[in-house]
Formats: structure tokens, C-alpha cells, sequence
């Protein structure tokens, strides 16, 4: 039966070395996943490009060396490839082997938002909220806001409840602020959590529920909020100690909406 087996395997499909380096990547080779991606950037495939680069931004299965990732997320950022232009963004907003550059990190984001990165959606909202080096533009920042939003990224579910919260560009609104919020709390965000929860003990933009705000509020402080500290004593001073134990209880289960 071995020439049958030899058959078989000359008409066995061939693999994408594409889809073996992102094989050998996602099992923690990445000297095997460079060694497949080197010949395909060099013969300009943005994505293996962008992937090298990444591998130097982040020191895996090289050096760290931020020049040279700069370098190589150039080439495919000038060919259009949306991650590269988010990581090559991230770069020079942070001056990561380029001069830091807030107005070049800001069109890269721009360009990649353009074409549904929902991370650069969301960095570029957040860029034209708070202005700086480029010029603030609400109108601007609640678009790429919801644009992420939709495309499901909770910080930007946050900041739309913000933005309605404190009227920043839009009508102010306690139940749009106080759903984005939750939105956002389901998916894992701990400032939203905390947000939900202040809003669930002001009864502002939902009813007034106290268990539901302490079991909010304990999640966003697990979470890393430093929002949530300001209302947890009022809340707590506000149930019995059996509700509060209810609630630590509650604040430890997985959440049913987290990716």
C-alpha cells in the first residue's frame, strides 16, 4: 500500500507557509514562525513584514530591537496593512524606535480605522477626545467611539458612557451613560464596573439597587479601578451584612459576557 500512501501525498494540498508560521507562533516557536515569515517579507507580503516587526517590538525569538521593528512595520504600514499601521501607530506614540510623534501616530491609527481595525478605532477616539498633538474634535471621537463600540472593544463602550455621562460632545444622558457602561462592565471593563456601580447606588440613569452596585463596584476594584473606592463605603454602610456577603459572593463569579 505504499504507493498508494505516495500518492495520496503528492495530492495532498500544500500549506500555506503563512499559516504554519502562525502555527509555530501561536505554539511559542517563533524562531520556526521568523524563519517562514524572513522570505516572505522580503518579497513584500505585509503581514509577514508587520509580524517581524513584531517580533522585534516585543523580543520574540530575537532581541528586542525597536529601530529595526520600526523599520519593518514601515514597509507594511506603506502597503496598507492595518496592523501594521495600529503597531507602527503605537510606535511613535510612544517613541518606540522612532521620534515620538502624537500627529504621525494619529494618522497611522486614522488609516487603520479606515479599514475596521476596531483597536485603532478605539485609540484614535480616544486621541480626539483629549486632543494634545493632534486638535480635539468631539463630533470625531464619539464616531470611532461607537465604530469600536460596535465592533465590540469595552474601552470604548466606557467612553461613550462617559461622553454621556458629562455631556462631552453630545446631549447629556444618564441611561445611555449607565447602558455603555454595562456594556462594557459584562465584557470585563473594570472602570466601567465601577461606573455601573456608582450609578446603581445614585439610582442615575437606572434604579437604585444596592447589592447589584457593591457586586459591581468589588469587580471593578478586582479589576484595577480606582473609581470604585469613593463609593464602596456608602454602599456597604448601606446593606446588612448578609446582603454584603451575598454580594462578595456574587462579585466572585465569572462573568457570562467576557470574551
Amino acid at each position: 500500500m505504499r504507493w498508494l500512501e505516495r500518492l495520496k501525498a503528492s495530492h495532498a494540498p500544500s500549506r500555506d507557509p503563512m499559516d504554519e508560521a502562525a502555527a509555530a507562533a501561536a505554539a511559542g516557536d517563533y524562531s520556526a514562525a521568523l524563519a517562514l515569515w524572513e522570505p516572505l517579507a522580503r518579497a513584500g507580503v505585509a503581514r509577514a513584514q508587520n509580524n517581524i516587526g513584531a517580533c522585534f517590538s516585543e523580543g520574540l525569538g530575537v532581541e528586542r530591537d525597536p529601530v529595526l521593528a520600526a523599520k519593518w512595520l514601515t514597509l507594511a504600514a506603506e502597503e496598507g496593512d492595518s496592523l501594521a499601521q495600529r503597531n507602527l501607530a503605537l510606535a511613535y506614540f510612544n517613541g518606540w524606535g522612532v521620534t515620538r510623534d502624537g500627529a504621525r501616530a494619529a494618522q497611522l491609527y486614522r488609516s487603520a480605522a479606515e479599514q475596521g481595525d476596531r483597536f485603532a478605532q478605539d485609540m484614535l477616539s480616544g486621541m480626539l477626545l483629549e486632543g494634545g498633538p493632534i486638535p480635539s474634535d468631539l463630533a470625531e471621537a464619539r464616531r470611532w467611539a461607537l465604530a469600536a463600540a460596535e465592533n465590540g472593544v469595552p474601552a470604548a463602550m466606557t467612553r461613550l458612557g462617559t461622553m454621556y455621562h458629562n455631556a462631552v460632545g453630545v446631549e447629556r444622558d444618564a441611561t445611555l451613560a449607565a447602558d455603555w457602561w454595562r456594556r462594557a462592565a459584562e465584557r470585563g471593563d473594570a472602570d466601567a464596573q465601577a461606573m455601573l456601580g456608582a450609578a446603581l447606588h445614585l439610582g442615575r440613569g437606572v434604579a437604585a439597587d444596592q447589592m447589584a452596585s457593591l457586586v459591581w463596584l468589588l469587580r471593578g476594584q478586582a479589576g484595577g479601578s480606582a473609581l470604585a473606592a469613593t463609593f464602596l463605603g456608602p454602599v456597604r454602610a448601606a446593606l446588612s451584612p448578609d446582603e454584603i456577603g451575598e454580594a462578595e459572593r456574587r462579585a466572585q463569579r465569572p462573568l457570562l459576557g467576557a470574551p
